[in-house]
């Protein structure tokens, strides 16, 4: 019989199907012919050498002469650092502000065919150095309330480019899903003294980790109790930290193994799905309070909302997490 089930985090429904659920093997896609790309393409702005088809750098990691990532500001870029801060209200109904802001590109490996699933560990942590170098020198610019670092794989995540990358955009409002998370889990802490995000993983690992994908010493990555789609998995950290700017040395190279992990468990278990991910932490001026936990959300894009979803706002999910997690953790990773 089909269950409702209450997500704390996101304060959503989800109808767990299962009358209908289908079996974790059948949300591999359909077998396609693959498309081998090339190490390095002539006309890719992110390869090495091809520099200069690209704004000038930001950051990067070096190894000798060679960089490892980079950064560089988007080219067709959301917001703008050279924009005004101006608000104008017109009227309750006419508001607006400029679009003040920073969108960068993280390019995440000098070759352009390779993908975090398949990278060293060495490598992903490089990444996960190059997003906390980023978040914490933008956190500190004028006028900017939030950060979100995120990553679009594949046609269906909306990925316009085939050189691995990710983005990160800085915005002078707070977005309002963050608000609203921001808003659950300051009720919850005020209501009960505790942080929701530690309690929902302390209920994750009491419940005979059922849910749990991949533990490593400092990370959890996990299906939720009461997640929106199938597979949709939350790598969070066991330390308490409200913002991803307090990751620590030992903790960036933990995660690079979880979240490489984690991803090659989907890459092998569902042959390389789509997916996008997102790092969401507090917002810059609410720095140090204790009531958020920072987490990377990856959602694997297996599934579309249809016209009950639409309307109604409580999503259906026709996989069981219980499933999901279990079957991914028996994938092999070579």
């Amino acid at each position: 019989m089909s269950e409702l089930r209450y997500n704390l985090i996101s304060r959503e429904l989800v109808i767990i199907a299962t009358e209908r659920a289908k079996r974790p093997e059948d949300f591999k896609k359909a077998k396609k012919e693959k498309i081998e790309l090339p190490e390095y393409r002539a006309d890719c702005p992110f390869c090495p050498k091809n520099e200069k088809l690209s704004p000038p750098e930001t950051f990067s990691i070096l190894n000798g002469n060679s960089w490892r990532t980079r950064v560089i500001p988007n080219k067709f870029s959301a917001l703008s650092p050279d924009a005004s801060r101006i608000r104008t209200n017109k009227s309750v109904y006419y508001r607006k502000i400029d679009g003040y802001g920073f969108h960068e590109v993280i390019i995440e490996h000098p070759k352009h065919n390779m993908i975090i699933a398949l990278m060293s560990y060495q490598d992903v942590e490089n990444i996960i150095k190059t997003y906390h170098a980023r978040y914490t020198d933008i956190q500190n610019k004028e006028g900017i309330e939030a950060i979100v670092i995120f990553k679009n794989h594949g046609p269906s995540a909306g990925t316009s480019q085939e050189h691995p990358h990710s983005q990160l955009i800085a915005t002078p409002v707070v977005p309002p899903q963050i608000r609203e998370r921001v808003e659950q889990s300051t009720r919850f802490y005020d209501g009960t003294g505790q942080c929701m995000f530690c309690v929902s993983l302390d209920e994750e690992l009491k419940d005979d980790k059922k849910r749990i994908v991949t533990e490593t010493e400092h990370f959890v990555s996990l299906i939720p109790y009461a997640t929106l789609s199938p597979f949709a998995t939350r790598v969070t950290p066991k330390r308490h930290m409200p913002s991803f700017a307090d990751i620590n040395e030992a903790e960036i190279k933990d995660l690079a193994i979880n979240l490489k992990d984690t991803l090659a468990k989907l890459y092998y278990g569902l042959d390389n799905p789509d997916f996008n991910y997102t790092i969401r932490s507090i917002p810059v001026h609410e720095y140090g309070r204790d009531y958020f936990h920072w987490y990377l959300s990856i959602i694997p894009r297996i599934s579309r909302p249809a016209g009950f979803e639409l309307g109604s706002g409580i999503f259906i999910n026709s996989s069981l997490p219980e499933e999901g997690a279990a079957f991914l953790r028996q994938v092999k990773i070579p």
